[in-house]
């Protein structure tokens, strides 16, 4: 079908547009015979029609889109204009074909346009529509006769292609037009003055346009009163009448068909609308008629469908209500209610449920007599929907059943549970009449008093009423008994349960009652029995302090130390036992006064009686305390005499111990005995020091009694002149002693290090003299790494010798000077000189062998990849066909990489050689020979490979040449051929643009031909030099080439020649497609979306840019040249080739002013892009900025220790300057970013979204820093505290050991531990404002904790 459209718009082109050709050469013909005004007469005739014509189908096919197009709410006013853009015509195509075609490019530029057009004539050829000679371009122009052109392809192709109409004698198949003709002709037979034998006359009079619709709408006209003269108004008829009663868009006008020729495709165009309209028709009765024989067969079957439906619905409506009634379980809450909904249920079960059952068998048959029926009238078989089905309805009275059987046991269960709860109901009332009288007698029990007035009534009355506690304990069990039966009844909400309730609550409140009564009697009983022990406490520590009254009065005071010491400690026993009797008195006081308060509660005494006897009691032991104060300070002064006696003389047994030890002469045997003999000496010398504090308190205490005046001042002194010079003679002693062992010691160190140095040289001697090298490079690597270690311990142990030499200057002279020592320093020496050279020759040895090993392994691998590779080039033949040349080829290629790396290796070899005899190696002469037989072997296989290569290349050489001859011969005659076909083409504007089409490119190719063959030339001559027996072949190639080639050049010059003043007209043409081509490409790169991701992109782009600019302005010369000589050409010409021409030039300014437009507009957004671009790397620097600040921190941890605590401070601080120092990068990104935004900046969102995450990040960092920096102030004052109350907890506990200390049952040193305690009770109390300062830090930092939440 497509092929019959194809030549039918193929053949309809010719004959509308050759016309005009016939008329043109015959006046041409005929232009010496006539004179001029004739001629331009016809010929402005013959354009006149040819316009008319034109100005009909542009009417007509405008009209005919627009009917299409309404389908999708759009409409076109001119046609040339409106489908420029391509986006109408795209629609139109989607409307006609019922398929989605690609979507349009958005934009409005000649580029767009383009590109849409393109999008639907690609359509069309997918659709098998032949376009001759017709491009985008045209349609974007507005050429009309290419529009037109268009637009009748598209109605050929979806209008008319499809019509056929068969006779019933033949059957014959006719084309589209031929059978829309028919079709007309058949419809209109009969008709009288109708003739249709044509789509152009046959329908000036509007008769066939009204037979037409008279054949299928008769009703619409009385076609006897038309008449055939009256044209104007039989058309003006038939066109409104389809319009108005058909929906016939109205194509034509009466004054478009009433002339002597009309348009045909116009008429045709309008035609084709009745026949697609009277077609649907036809369809539409003839499914009418078929459709209406069904009906009344379905009638009947319809309504015993919905009665079966009717009576479906309302049975599974009565069932699911009756379940829904089945399923209530809100009984009625007595045991007479149950009983009634009983009989209520088993009424349903015998009168309502029976006839239901009936119904649904009924139902049943219904359905089956519906189906029966419809198979028999060859229907489809009538199923219930979904619900309705005879299942469904089964399933439902199931359900019923079911619903049925659990409302039955329901109630029976209700009925049971009714009667338990009467039963339960009379039990509680029983109970609780019990539980009523029990409650009434025990509270008038527990409401009397009978205590007794002392201690013994007191607590007798405590346990009885005990054991009236125990018995009430004991009934709560019965009272809860009673709730609990009362809450069943509850829970199972029995309907007397207010009457209940109300029972349980009175049994409650007794119970309540009783348990206050109880606890009054409690507290008051317990007050009298309080009170009573008070008293008995009174009467044990009065009888107490009368004992320790005889005690404090006694005149003995001791008769020397220990006496004194034992009386003191009995005395500390009396005052402790005194001191925790204040705490008892006190206690009974205030344990009394409780009794005694002013208030208007139970009193159990007169309040004061129990102040008397509470203020006699404390008198009492005042009195007392006194007695011992004064009995302490007596025994005080007698101990302080005799401890200065007893402490002199153990200091002087002490020095006598320690001068025995010094006048020693014992100074050690060995390092050991000397080290530890200093190690006692200056443990005596630590005891020492200690004691000399001791000593000078005990010397003290002395002279403050001298200067008392003390009567034994003269003996006490003497004492204190005695022990002084002895104390002198023992440091004295002390120091010579502890000089001689340092002297000794240091001997004996010296000889132990000495005998040291001379293992480790015996030793390293022994390894540095081997003669072993290896016997292979594995081995030889192994010895010299261990070489290497021993060579590193040699040079490292000369600090040690060192040191020996200096231990040996610090001794004493004589031992210095002496034989031993100097001749075991020269013998160290001597050896170690002797380990160095031997480590020196055995590390050279070892890297000779080494690099012997090296080379020979080298040259082995080598001289087997050689011999490998020989093999393969000896066997190797040149070969005669391309494919296996480049096989070849390819093998050698990949051969070079690895004669590369083989000779590097070959250097390596070369170089160890050179070395190993240049050091002299012993195997100087196997490894010259070695060296010499490697390079012959390498040099050797290089020469093979040269010339293996050179023999591949040279047959690769004629192979190719014969190659290009035949791609040079065979492009020489396609050029030929391009020459020739533009014989058949005229000199006049027409044929000059096909010419120019057919050989455009064509110098540039010729060019290109002429290079190949010099290239030839100079190809042949080397091969011919290089292959003598395939010269004669290779230059009669060329000879053949040559020869084509200078037939080519004759071909084009004749045919330039031809052409005569055309070729000046094909240059222009040339010269302004080449132009328009620049122009479109030139578009196209400025109108690219490409927007630039990084600044290196953005300033790639706008340097892009600007060449484009001066591209632009060294083509000005050329566009201007351009336009005049296109007016110069176009200036007074009417001919529609001239007409065309115009258009080009007029489309060429546009894109010219375009192009500029485009360029400003594309320079103003890469500049944009450009700035904002800056913005983003100025923005990353300050993210870097602000990330690097979130992570310090947020990873700033609070320190532990106070000295971290003021390190974190201080690298805070540096980071705030640093924050400082950012701050105003940071700023300066944002003030841009602020500046692009109100610039208004085509990424002005994103920019100021970036602006306002770095400010508000910015700020949120500098807050988050300075509250940090608070905090770690904060937590340095705390480190701070805590240290102190660390600090203070050891002293604590280093005091609290002394406070412990429970060795004072000696009378030896009693005085001295006294002594102590004394300066540890000093030492507290001036520590005590160390705890103050501390407790008062405490409270400021949890002032200042508090503050800050």
């Amino acid at each position: 079908m497509t092929t019959v459209a194809a030549e039918f718009d193929h053949m309809e082109l010719q004959q509308q547009y050759s016309s005009n050709d016939t008329v043109n050469n015959r006046w041409d013909e005929e232009w010496d015979n006539e004179n001029s005004s004739a001629r331009l007469f016809e010929r402005s005739r013959i354009k006149a029609l040819a316009d008319e014509r034109e100005a009909v189908q542009k009417k007509t096919f405008t009209k005919w889109v627009n009917s299409h197009l309404s389908r999708v709410s759009c409409r076109i006013t001119d046609l040339y204009l409106d489908l420029r853009d391509g986006r109408m015509l795209i629609k139109l195509l989607e409307v006609l074909s019922g398929e989605r075609l690609p979507k349009p490019t958005k934009g409005r530029m000649r580029i767009h346009c383009l590109e849409n057009v393109d999008k639907a004539l690609q359509f069309l050829k997918e659709q098998r529509v032949h376009l001759e000679n017709m491009g985008s371009h045209d349609i974007v122009d507005g050429n009309h006769r290419l529009v037109l052109g268009l637009i009748w392809t598209i109605i050929l192709r979806f209008q008319i292609q499809d019509i056929r109409v068969e006779t019933e004698d033949n059957k014959e198949k006719r084309s589209a037009k031929d059978a829309l003709l028919l079709w007309c002709q058949m419809k209109t037979a009969g008709y009288p003055n109708v003739n249709i034998h044509n789509f152009s006359t046959s329908w000036r009079d509007g008769m066939a346009f009204n037979a037409l619709i008279h054949k299928h709408r008769s009703d619409l006209i009385d076609f006897d009163k038309l008449k055939k003269s009256n044209a104007h108004h039989n058309l003006q008829n038939a066109f409104n009448l389809a319009e108005q009663h058909l929906g016939l868009t109205k194509l034509l006008d009466p004054e478009d068909i009433s002339v002597d020729h009309p348009d045909e495709k116009s008429v045709i165009t309008y035609v084709v609308t009745y026949y697609h309209y009277f077609s649907k028709m036809k369809a539409l009765k003839v499914e009418g008629k078929r459709i209406g024989k069904v009906l009344d067969n379905a009638i009947e079957t319809e309504k015993m469908i919905e009665k079966y439906e009717s009576l479906a619905s309302d049975l599974l409506e009565w069932i699911e209500q009756t379940i829904i009634i089945l399923n209530n379980r809100k009984f009625a809450n007595a045991l007479v209610g149950v009983q009634q909904q009983l009989q209520a249920f088993n009424t349903y079960r015998t009168v309502e449920k029976p006839p239901k059952f009936t119904e649904k068998g009924n139902l049943e048959v219904l359905l089956f007599t519906i189906q029966s029926k419809m198979r028999a009238n060859n229907q489809k078989v009538y199923m219930p929907r979904e619900g309705k089905l005879i299942s469904d309805i089964n399933k439902a009275w199931e359900r019923l059943e079911k619903a049925e059987h659990e409302r039955e046991l329901a109630l029976r269960m209700e009925l049971i549970r009714q009667e338990k709860l009467e039963q339960l109901a009379r039990r509680f009332d029983r109970k609780a009449a019990m539980r009523e009288t029990w409650l009434s007698e025990n509270q008038r029990l527990v409401s009397q008093d009978n205590f007794g007035f002392d201690l013994q009534a007191v607590e007798a009355g405590n346990k009885k009423h005990e054991a009236i506690e125990t018995d009430i304990a004991a009934y709560e069990e019965r009272v809860q008994a009673v709730v609990s039966v009362a809450k069943d009844l509850e829970v199972e909400h029995y309907h007397d349960i207010k009457r209940i309730t109300a029972r349980k609550d009175n049994v409650i409140r007794l119970w309540e009652y009783l348990l206050e009564l109880l606890k009054a009697r409690r507290q008051r009983l317990e007050m009298n029995l309080g009170l009573q022990r008070v008293f008995q406490e009174m009467l044990y520590i009065m009888d107490w302090m009368d004992e320790m009254k005889m005690l404090l009065l006694s005149q003995d005071y001791g008769k020397h130390l220990l006496g004194v010491e034992d009386l003191l400690q009995k005395h500390a026993l009396v005052e402790a036992d005194i001191a925790i009797q204040a705490d008892r008195v006190k206690a009974v006081g205030t344990n009394a006064t409780k009794y005694s308060a002013n208030d208007d509660g139970y009193k159990p005494c007169d309040p004061q009686v129990i102040q008397d006897r509470v203020s006699h009691l404390e008198f009492c032991y005042q009195e007392l305390t006194q007695l011992a104060a004064e009995r302490r300070a007596r025994l005080e002064e007698s101990r302080r005499l005799w401890k200065f006696f007893w402490e002199m003389a153990e200091e002087e047994g002490w020095i006598r111990e320690k001068e025995q030890i010094l006048s020693s002469v014992e100074h050690g045997k060995d390092l050991t005995g000397a080290l530890r003999l200093l190690s006692q000496q200056r443990a005596l010398e630590d005891e020492i020091s200690g004691r000399a504090s001791h000593l000078k308190h005990t010397i003290t205490e002395g002279q403050a009694m001298v200067q008392t005046d003390h009567f034994a001042a003269t003996k006490i002194q003497e004492r204190i002149d005695d022990l002084q010079a002895q104390w002198a003679a023992l440091e004295q002693l002390a120091a010579v002693r502890r000089k001689r062992l340092e002297e000794a010691l240091a001997l004996h160190q010296f000889q132990v290090d000495a005998d040291d140095v001379d293992a480790w040289t015996l030793d390293a001697l022994r390894i540095v003299s081997s003669g072993e090298t290896g016997h292979d490079e594995f081995s030889t690597q192994a010895l010299f790494r261990k070489h290497k270690d021993a060579a590193v311990e040699v040079a490292s142990y000369r600090p040690v010798i060192d040191s020996l030499h200096e231990q040996a200057a610090l001794l004493p002279q004589e031992e210095a000077e002496s034989e031993e020592v100097r001749g075991r320093l020269a013998s160290i020496e001597e050896r170690h000189k002797e380990v160095t050279e031997l480590t020196k020759l055995r590390k050279q040895a070892l890297h000779d062998a080494l690099a012997l090993y090296k080379m020979f392994s080298e040259a082995n691998a080598c001289e087997v990849w050689i011999d490998e590779k020989e093999q393969w080039l000896n066997s190797m033949e040149i070969p005669e066909k391309l494919e296996d040349l480049e096989v070849i080829q390819h093998r050698f290629e990949s051969l070079e990489p690895e004669m590369n790396n083989q000779a590097s290796r070959v250097a390596v070899v070369n170089q160890i050689a050179r070395q190993l005899m240049h050091n002299g190696h012993p195997s100087e002469k196997d490894i010259k020979t070695q060296q010499d037989k490697l390079n012959n072997r390498w040099s050797q296989f290089r020469d093979l490979v040269d010339q293996k290569k050179e023999a591949l290349n040279s047959a690769l050489g004629v192979q190719n040449y014969h190659l290009d001859c035949n791609e040079t011969k065979s492009w020489i005659k396609e050029k030929t051929k391009v020459i020739e076909s533009t014989q058949e083409l005229g000199n006049d504007l027409t044929g000059v643009m096909a010419l120019q089409r057919k050989l455009t490119g064509m110098e540039r190719d010729l060019a290109a031909i002429e290079d190949k063959l010099g290239d030839l030339r100079g190809e042949a001559q080397r091969l011919a030099e290089e292959h003598p027996d395939q010269a004669k072949a290779i230059t009669g190639r060329l000879a053949e080439i040559t020869a084509v080639w200078e037939e080519m050049k004759n071909t084009l010059k004749n045919r330039e020649e031809s052409l005569g003043e055309a070729r000046k007209l094909q240059q222009f043409l040339r010269e302004l497609d080449d132009f328009q081509s620049w122009l479109s490409r030139t578009q196209t790169a400025i109108a690219s979306e490409d927007m630039p991701n990084t600044l290196a992109e953005a300033e790639k782009l706008m340097a892009q840019h600007e060449g484009i600019k001066n591209e632009i302005r060294n083509y000005e010369e050329d566009y201007q040249k351009m336009r005049d000589m296109g007016d110069m050409v176009t200036q007074g010409q009417t001919d529609a080739q001239y007409m065309f021409l115009r258009q080009r030039l007029q489309a060429l300014d546009t894109g010219w002013n375009e192009l500029h437009k485009m360029w400003e507009n594309r320079q103003n957004l890469l500049s944009q892009s450009h700035a904002y671009q800056l913005f983003l790397r100025d923005t990353k620097q300050a993210e870097a900025f602000l990330n690097n600040q979130e992570y310090v921190l947020a990873h700033t941890e609070m320190p532990t220790t106070l000295e971290g605590a003021e390190a974190a401070i201080k690298k805070q601080e540096d980071f705030m300057t640093t924050m400082d120092a950012n701050e105003d990068k940071i700023n300066g990104v944002v003030e841009a970013g602020r500046r692009l935004a109100s610039d208004r900046n085509i990424n002005a969102e994103r920019i100021q979204e970036r602006v306002s995450s770095i400010d508000n990040r910015h700020k949120k960092n500098r807050e988050a820093a300075v509250e940090l920096l608070m905090r770690l102030k904060d937590n340095r004052d705390l480190q701070k505290f805590l240290q102190d109350c660390q600090e203070l907890s050891l002293w604590i506990n280093e005091k609290m050991l002394t406070a412990q200390d429970m060795t004072y049952d000696e009378a030896r040193n009693l005085h001295s531990k006294w002594l102590k305690h004394q300066a540890f009770m000093a030492e507290l109390q001036s520590n005590k404002e160390w705890l103050d300062k501390i407790q008062k830090v405490r409270r400021v930092l949890t002032l200042t904790c508090w503050t800050q939440q």
